[in-house]
């Protein structure tokens, strides 16, 4: 019994004194749960007599294997029970004395059986059935699961229940023709895919990528690009030279997680800074990195913040100090400017600094260039490349980072294909005989999605107006992890049923969609208040800062870069549509004009582009019903959004719950 959880068949289960599993048992609680150890030995008491005489008395199981305490690690909990049948995987929480069945312990318990579902190696395409044990309610009578691959929903039983529910559950699947390896699944590798921010916990504290993503579709990509990107820098200081080296990817595709690897990697011996414009990432990146090396440790949470502030950098800061420092070398011999293409033109940056020092005199590309050209050993200069994630007037694109690099033949250049041949000209790097096209540097894998990769794929389609398109990926995958809602309240209700564990929600609205006011939604998370940005990110309900109290969206200034598990996204009348598509739309004064400039209506379509990809698992659009009574608000103009985004494939909320979702009749906000 050396392993943290306990593992053996039925038969040799039912048959052993249950004092020494329970005393192994209830140490790993005391240990890793804080519990006091009486308290951990009367539950596991009750637990295992439950479980020992439930599972002698049932016919059939004795071949099966049970597994105690086994951990979730991505959660940060531990499930009771798992029982490895030959045709299903059953996963049992136990409540110990409760005469209910709460929607918390439900979602608990399914949280458990979608996590080995989406990170489980040996539980992707298995039967799983979550099953709670509340040992002193009354079990409903059994509504049987669909027989099928996949979580069903979540069964409910007593201790007098549990023996006649695992006998159907086990006549009801039927067997299969290659039944479960119960050794092969409880040796299968489980590999939680994290979000950005545990990511890049995990980079700083010395993983690598290949350590930290899971064999699953992109994580073999992320790792032959971080070695790309690692053995670069590695020939420039091994054969001194000044390379720029271009990464792409598409929105989710892990550009940032390359970047943070190659920043944590190299940057303790080299010196390297993650440079962004986005100050919240810059914000939450810096204090959640903070808070994981103090460890709760107060003394050492100013020194931490300290520490990190050098390796992950705003972009205006670090260009400001060198260019009114003319003379000064930079202490970093390689920096990654996160999302590149975004860096301001020469005509912007000139325009935008003339009142201010210092003034900007050439555009953001060539200053980085020159700044780092000021050491004359060797530097590196990173640019992550996204697609559709301009937001801003006065982003250069790659083509103002290829003039810069024309001029300046100092530099070497290396690129993927993906980078000389957009057929966006502001989006292309133009020839050069100094460029090297390489392979290895682009990422074309959404890995942010977890259970569906071709959401992002979806949301371009439906963004480039083509409904044909978006309806034929969501038969090809079989859905999409969206949903449809005219009531905020149902939104609100599905994200809650979702949120805790380890899973977080939060609400989204584009800062253009100014007549969301009208519905109650004057308040908005400001991007630039860094307790407040911080707050909503990394805490958690009961604070009512935290992003799953669902009380303040976040704009696409405050979440791009950045991830939820469940979004809501508020959907406002700066995109609407007309008879030819999409329409983007500014309010000023008392009422809405249309957007002329290209830059503009591109700008609001990459507002909603990033909104709707921020989701690891589903996002929840809510478009308003309208006022017929508000010029401003006319129901049919809302109506016709609904109709396109059904048109598109997207199931309404009502007919089709979340992945997993729970009923929530018994679901409470208060703690």
């Amino acid at each position: 019994m050396a392993a943290a959880f306990y593992s053996a068949q039925v038969a040799d289960f039912v048959a052993t004194e249950p004092a020494p599993i329970t005393a192994h048992l209830a140490a790993e609680q005391v240990r890793h749960f804080r519990q006091t150890e009486a308290a951990a030995v009367s539950a596991w008491e009750e637990t295992i007599a439950v479980l020992q005489s439930t599972l002698a008395a049932t016919p059939g199981t004795a071949g099966w294997r049970v597994l105690l305490e086994y951990p979730m690690l991505r959660l940060g909990r531990r499930i009771d029970a798992v029982l490895i049948a030959p045709q299903m995987v059953l996963v049992l929480e136990f409540k110990v004395g409760a005469r209910v069945f709460g929607a918390a312990d439900l979602r608990q318990t399914e949280d458990y059986a979608l996590d080995l579902r989406d990170f489980h190696a040996a539980s992707r395409s298995v039967p799983i059935v979550p099953v709670l044990v509340a040992t002193e309610a009354i079990a409903p009578k059994p509504d049987w699961p669909l027989p099928i691959a996949g979580v069903v929903q979540t069964m409910c039983a007593s201790r007098t229940s549990l023996g006649p529910l695992i006998e159907g559950l086990a006549a009801h699947f039927p067997p299969p023709p290659d039944p479960i390896d119960a050794i092969a699944w409880e040796n299968a590798p489980y590999r939680p895919v994290p979000g950005i921010v545990e990511a890049a916990r995990r980079l700083y504290s010395g993983h690598g990528v290949a350590e930290i993503t899971s064999a699953r579709a992109g994580s073999a990509e992320l790792e032959r690009t971080s070695a790309a990107i690692l053995d670069a820098v590695q020939s420039a200081e091994a054969n001194p030279q000044h390379l720029a080296l271009f990464v792409t990817g598409v929105p989710g595709a892990g550009k940032t997680l390359v970047g943070l690897n190659v920043v944590f990697g190299v940057g303790r011996r080299l010196g390297a800074a993650y440079l962004t414009g986005n100050p919240t990432l810059v914000h939450v990146l810096r204090e959640a990195l903070a808070r994981d090396a103090a460890s709760g440790r107060s003394g050492l949470l100013r020194q931490a913040r300290h520490e990190v502030e050098g390796q992950i950098q705003r972009l205006p800061a670090f260009r400001d100090h060198y260019v009114a420092r003319a003379d000064e070398m930079p202490a970093e011999h390689v920096v990654v400017i996160d999302e590149a293409q975004r860096c301001w033109s020469e005509a912007y940056a000139v325009r935008k600094t003339r009142d201010r020092n210092p003034k900007l005199t050439q555009s953001e590309p060539a200053h980085i260039l020159d700044i780092m050209a000021r050491r004359h050993d060797w530097a590196v200069v990173v640019c992550l490349v996204g697609g559709g994630q301009e937001i801003h007037t006065g982003e250069g694109g790659l083509a103002e980072w290829g003039l810069a690099l024309s001029c300046r033949s100092l530099w070497r250049i290396e690129a993927p294909i993906a980078a000389l041949t957009a057929s966006d000209s502001l989006q292309r790097l133009p020839p050069s005989p100094r460029l090297a096209a390489k392979e290895g540097l682009s990422l074309v894998v959404p890995a942010r999605a977890i259970r569906n990769s071709a959401a992002t794929e979806w949301v371009d389609a439906v963004l480039s107006d083509a409904a044909d398109r978006a309806r034929h990926i969501v038969v090809q995958e079989g859905g999409v992890p969206f949903r449809l809602t005219r009531d905020r309240e149902a939104m609100r209700r599905a994200l809650r049923e979702r949120s805790g564990g380890g899973c977080r929600a939060g609400l989204l609205a584009s800062s253009g969609a100014r007549r969301l006011r009208a519905e109650g939604l004057g308040a908005e998370l400001p991007h630039m208040d860094v307790a407040a940005v911080t707050r909503w990110f990394l805490d958690r309900w009961p604070d009512v800062r935290a992003s799953d109290a669902l009380e303040v969206p976040a704009t696409e200034f405050c979440c791009q870069g950045l991830e939820l598990d469940y979004a809501g996204v508020y959907w406002g009348g700066d995109l609407v549509r007309a008879r030819h598509g999409w329409q983007a739309r500014e309010f000023r004064g008392t009422g809405w004009i249309l957007a002329r400039e290209a830059e503009k209506i591109a700008n609001t379509r990459n507002t909603y582009r990033v909104l709707l990809t921020r989701a690891r698992y589903d996002t929840i659009v809510w478009v308003p019903r309208g006022e017929a009574a508000d010029r401003t608000r006319p129901p049919e103009l809302y109506d016709q959004i609904a109709k396109f985004l059904l048109d598109c494939g997207v199931h309404p909320l009502d007919d089709l719950q979340l992945c997993g979702s729970l009923p929530s009749p018994q679901f409470s906000l208060v703690p």
